[in-house]
């Protein structure tokens, strides 16, 4: 991998948190606003990230698919390359022993 070009997981996590933000924000306006009922006590600031954990869940599988299939392609890449690695030393070890 190049030192100019971005993680996979990196930029994966980073788009997942800002749709976490930014349902975050909105959920949180529209609780402001009297759109979406407060939490019971003070209770308004879970309600609010709960709310927009499951907003944000499904919106990040839809609009991040792209990135999380970049994602798991490096992954296996590097997980493939840590492989052939193990198995070229226990060859050579092999190889040493005999």
């Amino acid at each position: 991998m190049s030192a100019g070009k971005t993680s996979a997981a990196l930029r994966y996590t980073t788009l997942r948190l800002a749709i976490f933000v930014g349902c975050l924000v909105f959920v949180g306006g529209l609780v402001q606003l009297g759109v979406l009922p407060k939490g019971l006590g003070d209770s308004n600031f879970v309600w609010v990230v709960l709310l927009a954990l499951v907003l944000s869940a499904p919106l990040s599988f839809v609009l991040l698919r792209k990135q999380r299939d970049a994602m798991s392609e490096q992954i296996v890449g590097k997980v493939d390359r840590a492989k052939s690695r193990l198995e070229a030393n226990r060859t050579q070890e092999d190889g040493a022993a005999r």
